[in-house]
């Protein structure tokens, strides 16, 4: 039986079979073994062909998937430059409303990532509700981590303040919504997977299949709630509002946006929002969306900037782009990242998962261009069908490409700076992607808060590049290059972090 490696408390499938053939007790168990050198169902031998060969054999019993760790490690690094660029450069930062830019592939690359890691973690589990209890203090701690980071108690670069108002605390956010996904995928993935042996293809698909019926449903009920739920009339505080449809009560001036549809995509008037407003409350939503950088609500559109004339109401409205109807479509992204990881389990030759692994990817491709000519535009914001087809098809092209880089040509200093990222991938979101270490770095400060390091450092760069623009940049990349690195010691320590 292949052995199973425990990896900074992940249980991690070689990537190669055992030389010694199983047993025929451990066979009549749920076991992870390449195909019979005979047998190929799923890709036919020419006549006189020889099987594929499996992997060369690899000296160390404790070897990771290198991939994986750089799929993370980039999309932590993805996040750091969106988000610190993104101002300079708007062409990366998250499209207003429709559309997709770099910025909105980086969420569910993460969620993509977590359901991958998840079907090598659980690949058996002989104790459910051992797996169960596991999945469920992960989640809370998931989900009171990005409370704490997003919730609003931090305040942020160049704000040396802290605290929250419990009465406005932003409820959901990143993690929360990686915490929701995992949730979803290791539940499915502990109690729903047959115990058959996957000798066929027909196995295969009796082994998941209900896993598949999952991702089916959830699908099914939020395209049912986005496209029939009834959404009505709504209001909401707006101080400073200039709306001509305010009114004022008790000095807070109170905005009226006029809706009454069904299957509504815009900004004021979709499902997604209306769910929001009723489960969580408008106190407790994000209150900066990004179709602020609309047209209709920015001068300055696709970046932020003044009001126009005449701006609808629904400008100053909040909205939360992590809310929970979206959180639970986005969460069939991590049932993709699922799939690929169970043909890791079963397939041992890497041109049997390369080619399966692309075939799925350009389904999804092609699924998401189909929903977007039907109708239903891509959306971060809302999560749509299509930007779930069309992102988690990226998801699985990106990471064909870093798997044939780093685990088939065995080229692994390419990419070994985002090795490095994706094996604390945690620690280095929580101090770099939530700015809580640059704000604590901007805490020292000579005579004025605008006299730091981290500012300091931002302007002599720009002052080298001539440019905000690309000072800014250089800043970001030398940011992210700081967080590899500091990844890279920990590493060699032997340190990770983990929940």
């Amino acid at each position: 039986m292949d052995s199973v490696v425990q990896v900074n408390g992940e249980q991690r499938a070689p990537l190669l079979p055992s030389p010694s053939p199983p047993s025929a007790a451990v066979a009549e168990d749920d076991q992870i073994r390449p195909w019979p050198s005979d047998h190929h169902p799923f890709l036919p031998l020419p006549d006189g062909a020889a099987p594929p060969e499996p992997p060369a054999s690899l000296s160390d019993p404790k070897q990771r998937l290198a991939s994986l760790d750089v799929f993370r490690g980039l999309t932590v690094a993805l996040m750091i430059l969106v988000d610190d660029a993104g101002g300079a450069f708007p062409s990366i930062n998250h499209a207003p409303w429709v559309g997709v830019t770099l910025a909105d592939f980086v969420m569910p690359f993460f969620l993509f990532s977590v359901g991958l890691s998840v079907a090598l973690v659980f690949k058996k589990t002989p104790n459910k509700m051992a797996a169960t209890k596991k999945v469920i203090l992960r989640t809370i701690n998931l989900f009171l981590l990005g409370l704490v980071l997003q919730g609003g108690y931090f305040h942020g670069r160049n704000h040396l303040t802290y605290g929250v108002d419990i009465d406005r605390i932003r409820w959901l956010g990143i993690l929360q919504r990686i915490s929701i996904g995992y949730f979803l995928a290791a539940l499915s993935e502990v109690w729903l997977v047959s115990s058959i042996l996957v000798d066929s293809p027909m196995s295969y698909v009796k082994k998941y299949y209900m896993e598949w019926i999952i991702a089916i449903l959830i699908s099914a009920m939020y395209v049912g709630l986005l496209l029939g739920l009834y959404v009505p009339n709504w209001q909401f505080e707006a101080p400073g509002s200039n709306s001509t449809l305010s009114s004022s009560y008790f000095g807070t001036k109170i905005e009226t946006v006029q809706c009454g549809v069904r299957g509504s995509l815009g900004p004021p008037c979709n499902a997604v929002g209306s769910i929001d407003r009723l489960l969580l409350g408008q106190r407790h939503l994000y209150h900066n969306p990004v179709y602020k950088r609309t047209k209709e609500c920015s001068v300055n559109s696709p970046d932020y900037g003044p009001l126009p004339p005449n701006s609808p109401a629904w400008c100053l409205a909040p909205f939360d782009p992590e809310g929970l109807l979206s959180s639970l479509m986005a969460a069939v992204t991590c049932f993709a990242g699922l799939h690929f990881g169970h043909l890791i389990v079963h397939f041992k030759s890497h041109a049997q998962r390369i080619l399966l692994w692309s075939i799925t990817s350009l389904i999804l491709v092609l699924c998401a261009f189909v929903v977007q000519l039907s109708g239903m535009p891509f959306s971060k914001p809302l999560y749509t069908l299509s930007y779930m087809f069309l992102t988690a098809g990226a998801s699985g092209f990106l990471f064909i490409l870093i798997y044939y880089i780093v685990d088939v040509n065995q080229l692994k200093m390419t990419f070994i700076l985002f090795q490095w990222m994706g094996m604390n991938a945690l620690i280095v979101y929580i101090l770099a992607a939530s700015e809580l270490f640059p704000a604590f770095i901007q805490g020292f400060y000579w005579r004025s808060p605008q006299n730091n390091l981290v500012n300091a450092t931002e302007s002599v760069l720009q002052t080298i590049f001539h440019s905000k623009r690309w000072g800014t940049l250089a800043f970001v990349l030398l940011e992210i290059l700081f967080w590899c690195l500091a990844a890279g010691f920990l590493h060699m320590k032997g340190i990770y972090i983990k929940l």
